[in-house]
């Protein structure tokens, strides 16, 4: 069977966060010179990254890119919790400090679990530990943010044209393709049908539960937005189906 990294409301292991920090490190947003208050050190090489899963590697570059959809509001969280600037932490750790604690907002400042079956990084420890120390100044300072913009949550804070692209992305058809080394096209669509899917000639006919044959490519369906939580289902977690 194959092995997934348990990635949970309680955190992640330490490789995911050191993979996500280097990937935060090259696509961060460089501000001018007169508006930087938070360096991010000065590592502009590709990362070398090693992934323990395809999970792993899927949750790494979504937390990279959290990181990046919200650094401004997570830079100014750090700098007026007075977070950072931290004589311990150098700028060299600035990436897995904002990554680590945009995920530690997401689990709304609970205490990250241990991995026990994973290697501890030192790097992700002492930052981790860092942040720890300072949630509670952490929680403060998101929460004057949320309460001076009258703000639900921190998506408030996304930047318009990235909150566009997001609407515009979660309205898109989804496309599949059959691992036909694992399983036949005719044993995915008896599948489907058995959960209650109805083949449709092409996306402009899409209902709640329909789906549509690729027009070029034989071994690919399409699906409407409405129907991501097929995602979850086993045929996913066998890589019988995989998401394009």
């Amino acid at each position: 069977k194959r092995t997934m990294t348990p990635i949970e409301e309680s955190g992640c292991p330490d490789s995911v966060y050191k993979n996500a920090a280097k990937i935060f490190q090259a696509i961060h947003t460089e501000k001018s010179k007169d508006r930087v208050l938070v360096r991010y050190g000065s590592d502009s090489e590709s990362p070398v990254l090693a992934f323990k899963d395809e999970h792993s590697r899927h949750v790494s570059y979504e937390l990279a890119f959290n990181a990046l959809k919200y650094q401004d509001i997570l830079e100014q969280i750090l700098l007026d919790s007075s977070a950072y600037p931290c004589h311990s932490i150098p700028d060299e750790f600035t990436s897995l400090l904002v990554v680590m604690l945009y995920d530690l907002q997401d689990r709304k400042f609970r205490e990250r679990k241990i991995f026990h079956e994973e290697e501890t990084i030192e790097d992700v420890q002492e930052v981790g530990c860092y942040l720890n120390s300072c949630k509670t100044k952490l929680a403060a300072a998101l929460a004057r943010h949320r309460i001076k913009h009258d703000a639900l949550s921190i998506d408030y804070f996304v930047p318009e044209t990235i909150w566009k692209q997001e609407q515009r992305v979660s309205a898109l058809p989804f496309c599949v393709w059959i691992n036909t080394f694992k399983i036949s096209l005719q044993d995915v669509i008896r599948d489907q049908e058995m959960k209650g899917l109805k083949k449709v000639e092409s996306v402009s006919d899409f209902d709640h539960y329909t789906y549509a044959m690729d027009q070029h490519c034989h071994d690919v369906l399409v699906f409407p937005s409405s129907l991501k939580e097929l995602l979850n289902l086993d045929l996913f977690a066998d890589c019988k189906r995989l998401l394009q």
